[in-house]
């Protein structure tokens, strides 16, 4: 037991997520970590509760039970330090709220989750931060939109939707020649596939709502941050109150254990997927970083470990009136398939994507974007469902 740091450090990664956030000892020999609800903590005497000189001084600032998280995370991504937060879109706002102020400048990449976007366009705005969207094919080019008052860049790889691939090392190399900080949304690769830090990015993001939880039933975010800075992230998420719940994270760190897996499954299948998507006549392209075809596929084959369940596809129109007709009828005729937001469950879900608020990476000419999340179900089930979709729109 005394080497046990050492030894998970050097094992696969079943083996890794079967025990991290793990330390039975400490509870009695119990497996798994109790789950602590708590508010007021209590303090021996007047001295410590001046001093706040014991572990736990208040529910917002953790408990045992979502330290255990945090410590899984950080041992999945390398990072300094971990926060929870209540959703993936907090995961993002508190960062940003964190490293920047009035007057500062973002760079923020085109194809980023649509949330953030109007974060970006209203409050971060309206707080007196000058937003600029940049093409995510930038990479090193970046460095020429930077400005004497750029404070953050942020990425994401693949992009929300339309799943563009980064150069991350590139761009945080260039932003941190300036004294950027660089954040990424990591949620499409979680830390097994793609590990952020070790590419350069100084806070990495996920939306633990998908694949850490796997089921479709919990909302939470987690924010981590090398050593640099983890201070000021901390204390932001501090100032603001935000936090996750014991629950949450008792259930989270109970979808780790299985996270790899399930990721697996996940991979093949959607790759699969998208292998015979590619070969229909009625699909113009196939928008999956896994696809030799894909423009980002080198970047993504050099840099990442796997892909996960979500891509999607461009379905062959002739004229752009027909495009909402022809997805509404594809989409209303799968059964399999849930029409529903988020992703990362055990289940298939599909939506028609909006992309109308791309500023600079436009929409698809071709047809409408469709989103598949591709679960857990046999792949035969899978395309039989998407043959339904694919029948009913040429009727439409």
């Amino acid at each position: 037991m005394r080497d046990r740091k050492e030894m998970l450090a050097a094992a696969g990664t079943d083996t890794r997520l079967c025990h991290v956030g793990n330390d039975p000892m400490s509870y009695h020999g119990f497996v798994n970590p109790p789950v602590v609800h708590a508010s007021t903590v209590l303090f021996p005497d007047v001295q410590t509760m001046e001093t706040r000189s014991q572990k736990y001084t208040y529910g917002t600032r953790g408990t045992p039970t979502t330290d255990a998280l945090c410590e899984a995370i950080d041992e999945l991504e390398g990072s300094a330090g971990t926060i929870l937060v209540p959703s993936g879109l907090a995961a993002i706002t508190v960062p940003f709220l964190a490293f920047l102020s009035p007057g500062d400048h973002a760079l923020i990449v085109d194809s980023v989750y649509g949330p953030c976007r109007h974060f970006c366009d209203t409050m971060l705005t309206r707080l007196g931060v000058t937003v600029e969207y940049y093409d995510p094919d930038i990479g090193s080019g970046i460095e020429a939109l930077i400005r004497p008052n750029t404070r953050l860049v942020h990425t994401e790889a693949p992009g929300s939707n339309t799943f563009e691939m980064q150069d991350i090392r590139a761009i945080s190399e260039a932003a941190h020649r300036h004294g950027c900080v660089v954040t990424m949304d990591n949620t499409w690769a979680t830390p097994i596939y793609f590990k952020p830090l070790d590419f350069g990015v100084d806070v990495s993001i996920h939306a633990a709502t998908k694949y850490p939880s796997g089921h479709s039933d919990i909302l939470m975010g987690t924010v981590s941050a090398n050593a640099a800075h983890w201070p000021q992230l901390k204390e932001a998420n501090g100032t603001l109150g935000i936090c996750g719940s014991p629950d949450d994270s008792y259930m989270i760190l109970r979808g780790l254990r299985t996270m790899n897996l399930r990721l697996e499954h996940h991979n093949r299948s959607a790759l699969s997927v998208a292998t015979w998507l590619e070969a229909r006549d009625d699909v113009a392209r196939v928008l999956h970083p896994g696809l030799p075809s894909f423009l980002g596929h080198d970047i993504w084959k050099r840099d990442f470990k796997g892909a996960s369940g979500i891509f999607s596809f461009v379905l062959k129109v002739d004229d752009r009136e027909s495009f909402k007709p022809k997805a509404r009828a594809f989409l209303n005729e799968l059964s399999l398939f849930g029409l529903g937001y988020s992703w990362g469950g055990y289940e298939s879900l599909a939506v028609m994507v909006d992309l109308s608020d791309r500023k600079i990476r436009k929409a698809p000419a071709e047809g409408p974007v469709i989103r598949l999340q591709i679960g857990l179900e046999n792949v035969e089930d899978i395309i039989a469902d998407l043959e339904r979709g694919f029948r009913a729109a040429a009727g439409a």
